[in-house]
């Protein structure tokens, strides 16, 4: 009775891991039409996000003296701004005298 009972457990170990492995395999079919092969939709989109990042690679050690110089741009252009303010009321003083 004991072997008996130990076969069916033999068996139905067996069959579950058989059932798991088929599910596995299935599974592994699915992801590889999602994004396993290289022509697929994911792996172009991969790709296509690799190249941005090694083409932006090099933006943020840029931004900082970017920033620097637009800020000298914008000191300038309020010192531009005063004057052409100045000049405006200078003219709008001549043409009411």
């Amino acid at each position: 009775m004991i072997t008996l009972l130990t076969l069916l457990s033999a068996l139905a170990a067996l069959l579950f891991l058989g059932v798991v492995a088929a599910a596995l395999i299935r599974i592994v079919g699915l992801l590889d039409q999602i994004g396993g092969s290289g022509t697929s939709y994911l792996a172009k989109l991969r790709l296509g996000l690799r190249a941005i990042e090694r083409e932006t690679a090099h933006l943020p050690a840029a931004a900082v003296p970017l920033n620097e110089g637009l800020g000298e741009i914008a000191a300038g252009l309020a010192a531009v701004d005063a004057t052409l303010g100045e000049l405006h009321g200078a003219l709008e003083r001549q043409d009411a005298s």
